[in-house]
């Protein structure tokens, strides 16, 4: 028995170095860059010879920064919206739906998140090139949403399989039409599903890049592709102050997301 304790107690101590360590990896690289964003040298130095906060100060004060961070904002809002709108009635019908081809349906709408972001830019660059969408607003919104849409079904659609039909069923019977069976208790129960589906949409929207640049103009730039141009031509800390930022604002996404799913749950 003292052996099979101890044993446990061994497996419980490597399970959290190994977790330390790997949380470590991620997470340090992202504890640079923040260090890196207050150095006052111009290049990135680490660390850091002295503390400045000028570079946030020249991101906030530079129009091109501010811009692409509010493109970027209702790309990614306006993404939100329509992934959850489209997911909502698609897991009703894939979670409760009888009809053929429904399994190959679920495959073909999972596809944007197993298929090469490179070879999807590419095909959707050319798509967008010929029906002139190509660097505009609506062409980044529908390219961010069928990237979202996979992220906000699967949210969805759990939600869906673990909310009890009968309850529904028994709201029809009491006299409410079916709409407002969905509308009045559906929806209230899997409100959860819907919330993560918000938000794995507009941080998918807010981060994305590959696709980002293939559908970007010189007068309409989403945050990440300005970084990604910043960085062919300088290595400023100014690039390390937006980084942060946009690593603050993801996180802050997230600790929004959880207090409201704690709300909720009360």
């Amino acid at each position: 028995m003292l052996l099979a304790y101890d044993r446990l107690g061994g497996l419980r101590v490597a399970l959290w170095c190994i977790t330390g360590l790997v949380s470590a990896f991620l997470l340090l690289p992202i504890v640079f860059i923040a260090a890196l964003s207050f150095g006052s040298s111009q290049w990135l130095v680490f660390p850091p010879p002295s503390w400045t906060m000028k570079w946030y100060q020249q991101v906030f004060s530079d129009p091109r920064w501010l811009e692409s961070t509010w493109t970027s904002f209702q790309i990614a809002v306006l993404v939100t919206i329509a992934s959850v709108l489209l997911a909502l009635p698609a897991s009703f019908a894939l979670v409760r739906g009888s009809f053929p081809g429904k399994h190959v349906l679920r495959g073909l709408f999972m596809t944007p998140m197993v298929m090469p972001v490179v070879v999807f830019a590419v095909a959707l660059y050319a798509l967008f090139l010929r029906v002139g969408l190509s660097g505009t607003m609506l062409g980044f919104i529908i390219a961010h949403t069928i990237l979202a849409f996979p992220f906000a079904l699967i949210a969805i659609s759990n939600s869906l399989q673990g909310f009890d039909k009968a309850i529904e069923d028994a709201a029809v019977l009491c006299g409410a039409t079916p709409l407002q069976a969905k509308l009045r208790i559906t929806l209230p129960a899997i409100r959860l599903g819907v919330l993560a589906a918000a938000l794995f949409s507009f941080l998918m929207s807010w981060d994305e890049v590959v696709v980002a640049i293939f559908m970007a103009s010189p007068t309409l730039q989403t945050l990440p592709v300005r970084i990604w141009g910043a960085l062919r031509q300088d290595l400023s800390p100014a690039i390390a102050a937006v980084s942060t930022l946009l690593v603050l604002t993801t996180l802050a996404a997230m600790l929004a997301a959880a207090i409201v799913r704690k709300a909720i749950a009360k």
